[in-house]
C-alpha cells in the first residue's frame, strides 16, 4: 500500500516513515512541499493530511490535484506517532 503524508513535523518525518513500514506501506512524506506538488504525489492508495500543520491552501491544492483518483483521503488534526498508528490500524494490515 502506497501512502502519502501532507504536513506533520519534520523531526518525525523517519519516525513516520518507520511506523508506515512496520505495516508493510511506503510513505512519501511531505513536511513543507513547496511547489510542484503535483508531480510529488503520484497515485496513492491513501493520503494522510495532518491538518494542524498545514496551511489551508495546502490542503486545497493537494485535493484538487487528487480530484478524480482513486485514493482515500483521511484527515487528521493531530500530527503525533498515536494518531497515524490509529489511522493505519484503520486502512492497513500489520505485519
Amino acid at each position: 500500500m502506497s501512502i502519502v503524508i501532507l504536513g506533520g513535523n519534520e523531526c518525525m518525518e523517519r519516525r513516520y516513515k518507520e511506523l508506515c513500514a512496520s505495516y508493510a506501506c511506503q510513505a512519501k512524506v511531505f513536511t513543507k512541499p513547496g511547489g510542484g506538488l503535483k508531480n510529488k504525489l503520484g497515485s496513492p492508495d491513501l493520503t494522510i493530511f495532518f491538518t494542524n500543520t498545514m496551511s489551508h491552501k495546502l490542503v486545497h491544492s493537494a485535493l484538487c490535484e487528487l480530484k478524480g483518483q482513486n485514493t482515500v483521503i483521511e484527515r487528521c488534526h493531530s500530527s503525533s506517532l498515536s494518531a497515524l498508528r490509529g489511522i493505519l490500524e484503520k486502512h492497513a494490515a500489520r505485519v
